[in-house]
């Protein structure tokens, strides 16, 4: 199936919280989805690092992108939503974007497993997420 990346990206731009973090979608495909996020003031903690919960939001945002494209491309299979989700930090950044990167590690029904991985604009790994998903059927 194709996808259908305008489709796409207009459910997503209706995400609040994700558009709060100045996260954007860049590339949308069957086998992987990227998005990037510019690294400002507010995206850091106490000692000047980049919090684990920017990252983690990248993450979890890309992983919901890849997840639902086919849904939002017309295969009318349902929303997936995160049932799990775990997150491996590597290492601080010393870039100025983020870029997550996600692939299909299998995509049953009902069950789906995404990995993410982050890096940033030095090409250096950030972190790595897995993250399960949960098909809820169309009714």
């Amino acid at each position: 199936m194709k996808i259908d990346q305008d489709n796409v990206k207009k459910f997503f731009s209706k995400d609040r919280y994700a558009e709060s973090t100045g996260i954007v979608i860049k590339s949308i495909a069957n086998d992987f989805v990227e998005c990037t996020m510019e690294i400002k003031d507010f995206h850091r903690n106490s000692v000047f690092g980049v919090h684990g919960g920017a990252i983690f939001t990248l993450a979890d945002f890309t992983f919901a992108v890849h997840a639902n494209s086919d849904n939002l491309s017309g295969a009318d299979v349902g929303n997936t939503v995160a049932q799990s989700c775990s997150i491996n930090y590597l290492k601080s950044t010393r870039g100025n974007c983020l870029i997550a990167k996600s692939k299909c590690i299998n995509k049953g029904r009902n069950m789906s497993v995404y990995q993410v991985e982050i890096k940033d604009d030095l090409n250096q790994l950030i972190a790595i997420m897995v993250g399960n998903g949960f098909t809820i059927a169309n009714k």
